[in-house]
């Protein structure tokens, strides 16, 4: 008993920031985040624009692209032909 009045407070302010925020100031959140303007990364490495990171099978075409043509000789040796 007696958290009548304890939860009816913490109710208020949960409406009045739910609902009466009053705006938010997106400078400071950026500031807080360490958003930056620059288009530098902060590592210091520009961004390279390769198709490969963007395709996700370009990396078996490399390994496996060209085998084509190879696979019929191969099993025709398993075969002894």
């Amino acid at each position: 008993m007696g958290r009548g009045r304890a939860k009816a407070k913490q109710t208020k302010v949960a409406r009045q920031l739910k609902y009466n925020s009053g705006g938010t100031d997106l400078s400071r959140l950026a500031e807080e985040l360490g958003a930056s303007t620059s288009n530098v990364p902060p590592n210091g490495d520009h961004f390279e624009d390769d198709e490969q990171d963007d395709d996700p099978y370009a990396r078996y075409a490399e390994l496996y692209g060209d085998d084509e043509d190879d696979e019929d000789d191969e099993s025709s040796r398993r075969r002894g032909a």
